[in-house]
C-alpha cells in the first residue's frame, strides 16, 4: 500500500491553529469551553488544529489531559478539520499518543522538540523514526527548535519514514531557514512557519506554505487575511497585517516568550471566552499589564 498524504500536506498549507487548553475554576482541563473555543474556529474558517501544542501548554498536562483533549478535538471537529496531534516526551510516551490519535481517526502527529538536555543529531533522527515507524498510516510533522540540525538529517530521517511530510520550523532565523529547507529538500517537504504570523512573511519568501498560530484563538479572521495575503503573494497586504498584531505578538514574545500563552488567554478572557488561568511555569499576566491585551483584542474583528 502506498500512502501519498496528499489531504495531511494540503493542511499543513494552511494556518495551523494552536488551541489553548482552558482550565475551570478548580484548576482541571474544562471540557465544554474547550469545545466551545473549537468550534468557535471551525466556525470561523479554520481547518487545522493541533491538540496538545504549546499554546495548549502541553508540557504542563498530564498524560490522562493529554488524551481527553485529543478526544475532545477529534469528537469536536467532526471531520470540519484535519487534527495534528502534538505527541512528545520518551519514546514510548510519544509512541503511545500517536497510536492513541490514529485510533481516534487523527491524520497527523507533531513530535514535540525534544527537551532533553542532550540530543545528538543521530539521536534525533533515531527518536523520531520510533514514533514515525509506529504510525505509517498518519503524516508526521517533526518540530524543530534545534539549531543546531542540519537538513541533511531531516532527509535522512525522511529517506527511513515516507509518512514524515511536513516540517514547523521554529529557529528564529530566516536564513538558516533557507538553507536547511534546501538541505533538507524544499519540494519534499510541507513547510509551515513554526514561529506564527511575525515571521510567516520572511519564511513565506524563503519557501514555507503554512504557519502555526496561537493568536487565531483570538481573531481567526486576522490569520486568515494573512495567509490569504501570502498565498497571492501580496507581501504588502501581509504586512499591514504583521503591523495589526505586532503589538500582540510582542507581549508574547517578552522577556524569551515567558507570556506566550498567557496573553492569548488574557486576549480570550477580555472577550469571555474562557479563563485565564494557566499552569506553572507560565503564570497569569499581572492586572496592570491586562488593559492593553484587552484594548488589542477589542481592536480586532473577531
Amino acid at each position: 500500500m502506498t500512502t501519498t498524504f496528499e489531504s495531511q500536506r494540503a493542511a499543513l498549507a494552511d494556518v495551523v491553529a494552536i488551541p489553548v487548553t482552558p482550565f475551570a475554576e478548580d484548576g482541571s482541563v474544562d471540557p465544554g469551553t474547550y469545545r466551545a473555543l473549537l468550534r468557535r474556529l471551525l466556525d470561523g474558517g479554520i481547518t487545522t488544529l493541533t491538540p496538545n501544542g504549546n499554546t495548549g501548554e502541553f508540557y504542563a498536562l498530564t498524560p490522562d489531559e493529554r488524551r481527553l483533549v485529543t478526544e475532545l478535538t477529534v469528537e469536536e471537529a467532526g471531520g470540519r478539520s484535519v487534527i495534528l496531534v502534538g505527541v512528545g516526551h520518551d519514546v514510548p510516551t510519544a509512541v503511545d499518543s500517536a497510536r492513541h490519535a490514529r485510533e481516534l481517526g487523527a491524520q497527523m502527529v507533531m513530535v514535540h522538540q525534544p527537551v532533553h538536555p542532550y540530543v545528538s543529531q543521530s539521536g534525533w533522527v533515531d527518536y523520531h523514526r520510533a514514533i514515525a515507524e509506529a504510525v505509517p498510516e498518519l503524516g508526521v510533522v517533526p518540530y524543530i527548535r534545534n539549531a543546531q540540525l542540519t537538513g541533511a538529517r531531516l532527509a535522512e530521517l525522511a529517506d527511513a519514514c515516507p509518512n514524515v511530510i511536513g516540517v514547523k520550523y521554529a529557529v528564529p532565523d530566516a536564513s538558516k531557514f533557507a538553507a536547511f529547507a534546501r538541505d533538507a529538500g524544499l519540494e519534499r517537504f510541507v513547510w509551515v512557519a513554526g514561529l506564527a504570523e511575525p515571521y510567516a512573511p520572511s519564511y513565506f519568501s524563503a519557501g514555507a506554505t503554512g504557519f502555526t498560530s496561537g493568536l487565531v484563538n483570538v481573531a481567526p479572521s486576522v490569520s486568515l487575511n494573512m495567509i490569504e495575503a501570502l498565498r497571492s503573494g501580496d507581501y504588502p497586504t501581509a504586512m499591514k497585517v504583521w503591523e495589526q498584531i505586532r503589538r500582540f505578538e510582542e507581549l508574547r514574545a517578552a522577556n524569551g516568550s515567558a507570556n506566550n500563552v498567557t496573553v492569548v488567554k488574557e486576549a480570550l478572557a477580555s472577550l469571555g471566552l474562557c479563563r485565564r488561568e494557566v499552569r506553572p511555569p507560565s503564570r497569569p499576566l499581572p492586572e496592570n499589564e491586562r488593559a492593553e491585551v484587552a484594548a488589542i483584542a477589542a481592536g480586532w474583528a473577531v
